[in-house]
């Protein structure tokens, strides 16, 4: 019997350790036989009309502890009218980079935040020598973004300002005037907002991703974990307009980068990178009311994080997880299409200022929602056509776990590309996870088989 029982548990053993194997092999095949030389990495996509200026990319990269994966870098990459590589710029001067936002200057300069080493550094870029004209270090963790107002000033959006000492968040906006080396205003999410909102106070409380200047009196904010885009005045400093609210995801979700934008008639309307909802909006206010007017790319962008509006209608996009950047029609045709892996940020067309500068989807009778179509729809690294994402969507479709199963699907496509390994494919990482999973289960049953003959020794130590 004792033969016997043992024969079972070897043969247990081998099946298992055979499953780990075969859920191990794709990967394993993937890294012996993965080309970097094939990977897209800075590549022209579909371009069918020449853009009328060169266009500036951030691609944030992936940093860790300090240290930047080099096979997903952090830089800056400006590419000409029909998609050839300018130049790329990759410093990491002070400690590894991140590059977020990137804004012309009216002296065709660019402004720039890189927080890097536990700080953030902000900088004025010469694109034509590659020099900083000059440069601002500031005790800021993690910043996305700032704003150039003039006059020396800039507008910065302070995330992650976490107060241990009075155990809340003290997240907010502050100019700093760089002649003064003094900040002149300050505005404090927590004097506006109760302290449960998104859950209650934590160290990534309001993550305002975005500050832009109006006009001389008011500033665009993008509270991204609130789901909202607000205006504030800076003299009152009241909020004086908001489109959405704490979890009304069907309005925005985590966005990105909104513009201001006015119609031909003074109707104010925003446009906005609807980053979890994998969607690029516009809304238009009318009667009090924010009305959507314009909806593109909710069967096939992956987290986009900005959208600009150029002065011929169409509209910059940057698909962050897509690793590109597209200028699309209003009815979503790409025209224009660049990669720059590894996770753009923000994109900027030279020539139209910071922000969106061209007309209303409304003012060109361009209102509705559109699929995007006419992308080359390159892949970084190598991808199934039908990702884990898509599969886990389409299989509980219409069933009680759909919106569950939704959310997970949502989270795993945004949080796996920053973990997985540049030549594993996302079916590959499944199975290793599953391998892993399958591992970790049969060491626990050998542990809880193993305390048992233990115990079962000791007893029968005692019982003589």
């Amino acid at each position: 019997m004792n033969v016997l029982a043992l024969s079972r548990t070897t043969a247990v053993r081998l099946l298992v350790l055979l499953v780990i194997l075969s859920l191990l092999a794709p990967a394993v095949v993937s890294a012996l036989t993965y080309d970097p030389s094939e990977e897209t990495t800075l590549e022209r996509g579909n371009i069918t009309s020449a853009a009328n200026n060169s266009t500036v990319i951030s691609a944030q990269g992936y940093t860790f502890q300090g240290n930047t994966n080099p096979k997903k870098p952090a830089r800056l990459v400006s590419v000409d009218e029909r998609g050839n590589l300018e130049w790329v710029h990759d410093d990491r001067v002070g400690g590894d980079a991140w590059f977020f936002d990137v804004d012309p200057m009216p002296n065709g300069n660019l402004l720039v935040s890189s927080p890097r080493a536990g700080d953030t550094l902000v900088f004025e870029l010469d694109p034509d020598t590659q020099e900083r004209v000059w440069e601002q270090r500031f005790d800021m963790t993690d910043t996305h973004d700032v704003a150039y107002l003039g006059d020396d000033r800039i507008a910065i959006a302070n995330m992650r300002q976490w107060n241990e000492s009075a155990d809340r968040s003290d997240d907010r906006i502050v100019v700093y005037n760089r002649s003064t080396e003094e900040f002149t205003w300050e505005w404090y999410f927590r004097n506006h907002y109760p302290p449960s909102t998104d859950g209650g106070y934590n160290d990534d409380w309001s993550h305002v991703n975005d500050v832009d200047k109006i006009d001389d009196d008011r500033l665009l904010l993008s509270p991204r974990n609130f789901d909202q885009a607000i205006v504030v005045d800076m003299e009152t400093k009241e909020i004086v307009e908001r489109l959405g609210s704490d979890q009304e995801y069907d309005v925005l979700r985590e966005q990105h980068n909104p513009d201001w934008l006015l119609s031909e008639n003074g109707t104010p309307t925003i446009l906005v990178a609807d980053s979890e909802n994998n969607r690029i909006v516009e809304y238009a206010k009318e009667d009090g009311e924010w009305v959507r007017t314009w909806e593109v790319g909710s069967e096939s962008l992956n987290w986009p994080r900005d959208a600009d509006r150029l002065p011929n209608g169409n509209t910059l996009v940057t698909d962050t997880l897509n690793h590109r950047v597209m200028e699309i029609t209003p009815t979503g045709e790409v025209v224009w299409e660049y990669y720059a892996t590894w996770g753009p940020y923000d994109a900027e067309r030279m020539g139209t200022g910071p922000e969106s500068s061209g007309p209303t989807i409304r003012d060109m009778n361009a209102s509705g929602t559109y699929a995007i179509t006419g992308s080359a729809n390159l892949t970084a690294g190598g991808e199934g056509s039908v990702g884990f994402d898509g599969r886990i969507r389409a299989t509980f479709a219409d069933t009680p776990l759909e919106e569950p199963m939704n959310e997970f699907a949502t989270r795993w496509a945004h949080v796996t590309p920053w973990l997985r390994p540049v030549w594993m494919s996302g079916w590959d990482f499944v199975w290793a996870i599953c391998a892993v999973l399958v591992g970790v289960t049969w060491a626990s049953g050998e542990l809880i088989v193993g305390r048992h003959k233990i115990a079962a020794g000791i007893r029968r130590l005692v019982d003589r």
